[in-house]
């Protein structure tokens, strides 16, 4: 859009036109496909009714299997509201409690941040290893930080298979961040940040043998782990974060409804009325109401329908994933508005906008050590967009990125949905199993982004995993955007609202309102809030519920087994699924509703600002090579130890193979010559230092660097020794042409006796071409033979 255009009005008029009437057509595309899929949905639940109505069935088989069913259709009732009753004692026995956290493990009190200078209600906890597990104290601790978003501490550690139960296992020692149900008053995300880096001093000094801790954080625990790791750079090792929102504009129309919520809420200020309701504390009940809101059919009929379907088995389950579920915590007042405003509404921490004081911002870019990224394509809370577009907010091209030194893997599961990334078995035993073991080897990886894969192998019964790495370009994020991310521009708009409303919130409705609300009051009103409600409305509060104990009881006793492919539990399954459908349809037609009042009401008066923003941000083309670190590393070219030089002998291997590596591989690697090479008995930065140095010299300067490699190796021992290594490694790793060309040329130049000038490097690519006539004569003589 030009100038003129902006400033003309009829052309203004007619593209604003032109965006309502694309937002029309998109909404009607979507309830049309919303209708279609139900359509689709009611005939698929109906066919398995039709097939057995229509079989023949003698009147008195029907008449047996209607009783039957009516009878385990009472037996099953009776023992489903039952088992609410159990879930309304359990919430009461565990607020009675002090809602302690639901691990699955022992574990022992090591720091209370209650007790702090700065005091937060936060506290660092060490896992006790279950019987028959040993962990080794002289192995890389893990440190792991769950979500505070609405639930208490846990869900990192609810089964045995989980991240906890990953790490013990691999003889991690393992250590939980957990938080208590109430604020300190006062306390500020930076509060939260300073605590947590102490914690990890703590964890240091308890291993100080070890490299530094691996952190692991889960959802918002996720951005916290972030957090930590740009507040002070020096402190964590490898960072993971699972299904973790680092951009909340990102995510596809018809796909990720939550996004939209801030601004049809209007910002910040609900958040700012529910704290001053709460007498300056957020009830996490809400929060786990706009959980609740993305899946209605879940909400309110699936999971219990699911339990009634399912009662002889289902009960424990259900009760256990209810007890963390239904433990609301809260929040400061000063804490959600801090999220809320630069996390949700202003999305401000991947622009390095983020304060945590006055004038000092989070920047994310400051954080030295590898990040792996998981995410999956299932997850509707924190899709793909957002756990992973802060990389491209940050960098704008892979060179960037690698010039900041920065090691960052994705791994990206296909259908689990979000709390499967944390709580499901099946991902702790495979993603979450392959992460673990991936991290020793991590950082040693040179700068990039890199996409994870785990393959599956599976021989005589048994399945093995392997992880493959392979090298990708941060321009290739932009394919999990529809639209190139122009449409997040309305969210600009949002964020100005957002402002706007809370500004008049504070000035007129916060003096009045905060006073008149007392702590016991605020108690009262979370006790009534329908969360709680319909847990100790349905427990022994209630003395209806108080005979079904008995009853239950004898049900179990006299329980009638259905028959499962009977014609009524046919009719039943065609029933649920059409309530199902039904629940869905509701979901598709407003969340396309939400979207179409969101782009109405926030696009209009951001028209232009697209072409604006990207005319300002626009940035030439820019030459890595006058950035200091890789200047500085190329201005070394021929200078460096022995380490130095075997480091970029396997860098030059590497560059000229296909961009994967593969776990085993490194293993391998490993075993053969990684005591020799020198980097595992030097500390994780220094090492990371030689690796990086040497990838900037091999990206630039690949020529050189090899015709360079004898100067590193100025004695007959240093080259000999070097030699040996590759011999050992020769015949035992998987290799191309062109990287058995370069070994061949890489022994011959540590074979002569004098420098080799720069011009001789480059007879590698007519080793390479001999190298492939060899193997093509090999490959003939044996299909002769």
């Amino acid at each position: 859009m030009t100038d003129d255009s902006r400033s003309d009005p009829k052309s203004r008029l007619a593209e604003i036109a032109a965006i309502q009437a694309k937002v029309a057509q998109v909404y009607q595309e979507r309830c049309s496909n919303a209708v279609q899929r139900y359509i689709a949905s009611v005939k698929s639940a109906n066919e398995p009714w039709w097939r057995t109505s229509g079989a023949a069935t003698a009147p008195v088989d029907l008449w047996r299997d209607v009783a039957d069913y009516w009878l385990d259709y009472a037996q099953r009732s009776i023992l489903f509201w039952d088992t609410l009753r159990q879930r309304g004692n359990n919430w009461i026995e565990h607020e009675k409690a002090g809602k302690p956290p639901l691990l699955d493990f022992d574990w022992e009190m090591v720091a209370d941040a209650r007790t702090f200078a700065r005091p937060v209600n936060y506290a660092l906890v060490s896992i006790t290893p279950p019987d028959g597990t040993r962990t080794d104290p002289e192995q890389r601790p893990f440190v792991i930080i769950d979500p505070r978003a609405g639930h208490g501490p846990g869900i990192g550690g609810f089964k045995q298979d989980s991240q906890v139960g990953v790490a013990l296992k691999a003889g991690h020692p393992v250590y939980f961040v957990i938080f208590f149900p109430e604020p300190v008053a006062g306390q500020t995300l930076a509060d939260v940040s300073r605590t947590e880096a102490e914690f990890l001093r703590i964890v240091t000094k308890r291993h100080p043998k070890t490299n530094k801790p691996v952190i692991i954080g889960n959802c918002q625990g996720g951005w916290a782990a972030m957090l930590l790791g740009a507040f002070d750079p020096d402190l964590p090792g490898p960072i993971v974060i699972n299904g973790a929102p680092m951009s909340y504009w990102a995510g596809n129309d018809g796909e990720n409804p939550m996004r939209y919520a801030g601004g049809i809420l209007g910002g910040v200020w609900p958040a700012l009325l529910a704290s001053d309701l709460g007498a300056g504390e957020f009830d996490g009940a809400y929060l786990v109401e706009n959980f609740e809101y993305l899946n209605p059919a879940n909400t309110y009929f699936d999971k219990y329908y699911n339990l009634f379907a399912k009662i002889d088995t289902e009960p424990e389950r259900f009760l256990d994933f209810e007890r963390w579920w239904g433990g609301f915590f809260l929040m400061d007042r000063q804490e959600i508005e801090w999220i809320v405003k630069n996390l949700f509404v202003g999305n401000k921490l991947a622009a390095g906008e983020a304060e945590w004081s006055e004038g000092r911002a989070f920047d994310l870019r400051a954080i030295k050590s590898p990040i792996i990224l998981f995410a999956s394509l299932g997850d509707n809370i924190t899709p793909p967009q957002q756990a992973f577009n802060w990389v491209s907010d940050l960098y704008q091209t892979t060179e960037a990125l690698k010039a900041n030194g920065q090691v960052i893997v994705g791994l990206m599961h296909k259908s689990v949905g979000h709390l499967g990334i944390f709580v499901s078995g099946q991902v702790a035993k495979r993603e979450h199993t392959q992460i673990v073991d991936l991290i020793e080897y991590i950082e040693h990886l040179p700068p990039g982004l890199y996409g994870m894969q785990i393959e599956e192998q599976r021989a005589n019964g048994s399945v093995r995993y392997d992880v493959v790495l392979t090298e990708r370009r941060v321009e290739d994020l932009q394919i999990l955007q529809k639209y190139g991310r122009k449409d997040e521009v309305p969210f600009e708009q949002v964020e100005t609202t957002s402002d706007a409303l809370a500004a008049a919130y504070e000035a007129f409705v916060h003096p009045i309102l905060a006073p008149m609300v007392t702590p016991a009051a605020a108690k009262i009103a979370r006790t009534l809030h329908p969360q709680r409600m319909q847990r100790w409305m349905l427990s022994d509060l209630n003395p209806f519920m108080w005979p079904l104990k008995t009853v239950s009881d004898m049900t179990r006793a006299g329980r009638a087994p259905r028959d499962n492919n009977g014609l009524m539990t046919t009719l039943e399954r065609s029933a649920a699924a059409i309530i199902s459908a039904s629940w869905d349809l509701y979901r598709d037609l407003r969340d396309a509703s939400v979207e179409n009042i969101f782009f109405r009401t926030y696009t209009v008066p951001g028209v232009g600002v697209s072409e604006e923003r990207a005319a300002s941000s626009s940035i030439g083309p820019i030459d890595t090579r006058d950035l200091a670190p890789i200047k500085e590393a190329l201005s070394r070219i021929e200078e460096g130890t022995r380490t130095a030089a075997i480091v970029r002998a396997a860098l030059l291997l590497t560059k000229s193979g296909t961009g994967r590596r593969r776990l085993s591989a490194m293993k391998r690697a490993r075993e053969l010559v990684g005591r020799d090479v020198g980097l595992l008995d030097m500390p994780a930065d220094a090492a990371r230092k030689i690796i990086r140095e040497q990838s900037y010299i091999v990206d630039f300067e690949p020529e050189r660097a090899l015709a360079a490699l004898p100067k590193l190796l100025p004695s007959p021992e240093d080259r000999h020794a070097a030699l040996e290594l590759l011999k050992r490694l020769e015949g035992r790793m998987e290799a191309n042409d062109k990287q058995l060309a370069m070994l061949g040329e890489i022994r011959r130049l540590l074979a002569e006796s004098k420098p080799v000038a720069v011009g001789r490097a480059g007879d590698y690519r007519r080793a390479e071409h001999s190298v492939a006539r060899r193997r093509r004569g090999n490959q003939h003589t044996r299909a002769s033979s």
